[in-house]
This record gives structure tokens, C-alpha cells and sequence, in this order.
């Protein structure tokens, strides 16, 4: 299956994002990755509904939008009316992980979990049939342009194998310090879906970056 590829919107250039979503229409970026961070559950703040549904009315890609915030269930239902196809939240941040998974199935996005980078996958035997895509932090969540924890490999290789063992068809993605040294590795392992905020859009041409991971 050919690698898909999710650049982050978080390292665009917010005063020309209109322009940044049309750049990545014209990609072959397969989602526009949306991260919507608080500065409760990570120590940072990005933007929430409204801005989400502005790159929605310009994006010709599918929102990918990883909610990075406390209580994400009093959400959901906005987020998907913002125009989210894919809605991911924190298993550190639910207390009621399955309640979570249908209400987003229920209001007709995909599901995902994310796990934070000391969050032991063993955590999702119980919904991953449930699951449209696991994201596995590869840094620690709340800023872009950090390295790449090594770890990662290992983890996504013991995700790959309770994938397999429970016969479901949910989708790894992988986010955080993605590049093109990491990136045929990652693949290699098991993922499907590669998160890259500044490694696209700090590069000299976007376009040819996403290619390139594409191609991998």
C-alpha cells in the first residue's frame, strides 16, 4: 500500500493560510492535518473551530484534524460540522475511550486514538477493531519541529502486530520530526500515514516534499 501523507497545517504560515491550503490542494498530500491544542492538555495554543472551519471552505483535501484538548467529547460534534472527516483524541485525555470512538463513528467521521510517546499500545486491545487510524506521537505533542524519538520504530511494530492478531483494518499513522532520512523506515515498520508540519512547509518547495515522501 502506498504510503499517505498528511502535511500539518500548524507549520504553515497562518497570515497566508489560504494560500497554504491551495498550495496543498495542488499536492499530492492525501489529508490536510489539523491539530487543535488547548494549552491545558499540551502546553501550547493553536486554533479551534472557526479557523478549522475556514481551511475546510478552501481545502480539497480531507481535514485530518487531531484534537489535542481536555474533555475532546464536548467537541466532536462541532469539529465534524467544521468539516472533519477524520477526528482523532487522546487516550490520555478519556476517561471513556469507547463512548468517544462511536460518538465520532456515529456522527459519520473516521476514528482515531492518539498515544502520546510513553503510551504503551497494549492500551488498545480492547477497541482497535473499532479504530479507523492509530496516531502514535513520535515527539512530544504540543510543538512542531522537534526530533524524532527513535522509539517510535519499536512501537509501531508491536501496533502492526496486534493489528494483524485482532484481523483489523485500522490504518498507523505517525506523527512528529517526519522526513525523508525517517520516512522509508517508518514505512518499512508498518506505518501508513505520515504526519510533516515543517519538514513540508520549511522546505523550498512544498510540493516536491510531499512528492517526495509520497514516493518513498
Amino acid at each position: 500500500m502506498p504510503i499517505q501523507v498528511a502535511p500539518s497545517i500548524l507549520a504553515a504560515d497562518f497570515a497566508n493560510l489560504q494560500s497554504e491550503v491551495e498550495l496543498l490542494n495542488k499536492s499530492q498530500a492525501d489529508y490536510i492535518h489539523v491539530d487543535i491544542m488547548d494549552g491545558i492538555f499540551v502546553p501550547n495554543i493553536s486554533f479551534g473551530i472557526p479557523v478549522t472551519e475556514a481551511i475546510y471552505r478552501h481545502a480539497q483535501k480531507p481535514l485530518d484534524v487531531h484534537l489535542m484538548i481536555t474533555n475532546p467529547d464536548l467537541y466532536l460534534e462541532a469539529f465534524r460540522n467544521a468539516g472533519a472527516s477524520v477526528i482523532s483524541v487522546h487516550i490520555e485525555a478519556c476517561s471513556h475511550l469507547n463512548r468517544s470512538i462511536q460518538s465520532i463513528k456515529s456522527l459519520g467521521a473516521k476514528a482515531g486514538v492518539t498515544l502520546n510517546p510513553h503510551t504503551s499500545v497494549t492500551l488498545l486491545e480492547d477497541s482497535i477493531e473499532s479504530l479507523d487510524v492509530v496516531c502514535l506521537m513520535s515527539v512530544n505533542p504540543g510543538f512542531g519541529g522537534q526530533k524524532f524519538i527513535e522509539n517510535t520504530y519499536s512501537k509501531i511494530t508491536r501496533l502492526k502486530e496486534l493489528i494483524l492478531a485482532k484481523g483489523a483494518k485500522t490504518l498507523i499513522e505517525v506523527d512528529g520530526g517526519v522526513n525523508l532520512e525517517n520516512a522509508p523506515r517508518l514505512k518499512e515498520v508498518g506505518a501508513d500515514i505520515l504526519v510533516a508540519g515543517s519538514f513540508v512547509f520549511n522546505s523550498v518547495d512544498p510540493i516536491q516534499t510531499i512528492a517526495e515522501l509520497k514516493a518513498i
